[in-house]
């Protein structure tokens, strides 16, 4: 599959494979840009965004709608390509493909929604013949770097509060799921997104990525992926505007008056949709002892019948992760924690990039699966005495992205929301909810700014202050 620069299909002879998570065969070729390729996308955007500023609200409202009916339009090709290049089921890939078109339906609506406020000059000592407001301006380029795990909804997030928001964009797609991002450009452009304000370049991060980093012409860095990369990132990007979600290692506290069944729900679809990999997956799960033998009969009993397999067939729950080496990783993981104490309750085995879902039962809190983001199929149980104790082990993490409590107490619920240090917390619903329309993003190290496509639209333009003397 060929790239996009400035609105045109570009090949390389240098060539990244896309690997099939689920067997390991090559599902496709994309050419790996050069400098020159970055070069011509950087400069074209400089003209795309000054094209992208002009072009009336109404236009932009137009080109995402648009976008959204080619999205539906094509909904099998990209079902397929998310299967084949991501290894998700082929129900998570469609409700992908139905995400994503929602998206820019939700960004063509905010577009209409973006202005700014008079000032009240007179609330000052000789300014009050002064009147004045603020407005909203695109900030001109955007570079939206795309992650592997919900490459196209998560590309959607940071392309639709771009175009809405009056910017040019530069796309970098992982090199492990670059297909779908390039389809998406083709589609954008069939919409009537103005070619030099749209590049898909692909090849690797280290590379490409921060070379379109670097660029000082670039206003704005959208980017979904690992702290340790998000660190990078920061330190070249300079004076520019950052915008990071970098991932997370989510809590789900149950206490004593909390709903049972609900609570398993949350972490059996939190924690094992798309094999864990997901920034709000369920990771650590922390239960009032009174309720632990309990909750853990039943989330088993639960967990045994998810079907693991083939992504392809309908019938299938979970698939692969996405490759062997990230298998292995997590395989390593629940054997560190069962070296360390951590009880096995069921699973932790693997097949090539097939790794079971996983509990581990009291894990000790030294081990990785209790610090860091597995990005897998396991989940941690450990149990607890006072529901203060609960709140100081679910902090105990270096991030702070969402965090879910279960209980039927008001006064738990409250104490819960102004002592958890997480961007979003949600009562008696799982960390794994997100309404895209909502604020996304962390404390700590989970994160700069917020997703969300009204505040995806904030980051993304500039404020400008007017203010008119009167006097002759």
């Amino acid at each position: 599959m060929k790239m996009i620069v400035a609105g045109k299909l570009v090949d390389r002879d240098k060539k990244i494979e896309v690997f099939y998570p689920y067997d390991g065969s090559v599902v496709d070729t994309v050419p790996v840009a050069s400098e020159e390729d970055i070069e011509e996308a950087v400069s074209a955007a400089v003209e795309g965004a000054k094209i992208m500023k002009k072009t009336p609200i109404w236009k932009r409202v137009e080109i995402l709608q648009k976008t959204a009916q080619l999205i539906e339009k094509r909904k099998e090709e990209l079902t397929k390509i998310l299967v084949k290049e991501v290894g998700k089921t082929i129900r998570e890939a469609s409700a992908e493909v139905q995400r994503t078109a929602d998206l820019f339906r939700l960004s063509a609506e905010e577009a209409k929604r973006i202005h700014g406020e008079t000032l009240p000059f007179d609330a000052l000592k000789s300014s009050e013949v002064k009147r004045g407001y603020f407005l909203r301006e695109p900030v001109g380029i955007v570079a939206a770097i795309v992650p592997f795990n919900v490459p196209l909804a998560l590309c959607a997030h940071k392309v639709g509060p771009a175009v809405a928001a009056g910017n040019a964009v530069v796309i970098k797609p992982t090199s492990q799921t670059p297909l779908n991002n390039i389809i998406l450009g083709e589609i954008l452009l069939d919409a009537g997104m103005p070619p030099k304000a749209l590049s898909v370049l692909t090849g690797p991060g280290s590379t490409v990525g921060m070379r379109i980093v670097e660029d000082k012409r670039v206003r704005l860095v959208s980017f979904t992926g690992s702290v340790a990369t998000g660190e990078i990132i920061a330190k070249h990007a300079g004076l520019k505007k950052l915008a990071f979600e970098l991932g997370s290692n989510s809590a789900l506290i149950v206490s004593e008056s909390g709903n049972i069944e609900k609570a398993i729900k949350a972490t059996v679809e939190g924690g094992f949709s798309l094999a864990g990999q997901v920034c709000i997956s369920v990771q650590r799960v922390y239960v009032h002892k009174s309720v632990y033998k309990d909750f853990v009969d039943l989330l088993v009993e639960r967990i045994k019948e998810l079907r693991v397999g083939n992504p392809e067939s309908e019938e299938t729950d979970m698939g692969p992760v996405i490759d062997e080496r990230n298998a292995q990783r997590v395989e390593n993981w629940i054997k560190e924690a069962m070296d360390a104490g951590a009880r096995l309750a069921t699973g932790g085995k693997r097949d090539y990039t097939l790794v079971q879902p996983t509990v581990l039962l009291e894990t000790p809190k030294n081990t990785k699966i209790m610090k860091e983001e597995l990005f897998g199929p396991a989940v941690a149980v450990n149990s607890f005495e006072s529901f203060d104790k609960a709140i100081e082990e679910a902090n105990s993490t270096r991030y702070g992205l969402q965090v879910g409590v279960f209980t039927s107490k008001i006064s738990e619920a409250f104490k819960a929301i102004e002592e958890l240090e997480f961007g979003g917390v949600m009562i008696n619903e799982g960390p794994r909810y997100r309404a895209d329309f909502m604020p996304y993003g962390g404390y700590k190290d989970s994160g700069i700014g917020r997703e969300g496509i009204r505040f995806a639209i904030e980051e993304m333009t500039e404020l400008k202050t007017v203010a008119f003397d009167l006097r002759e």
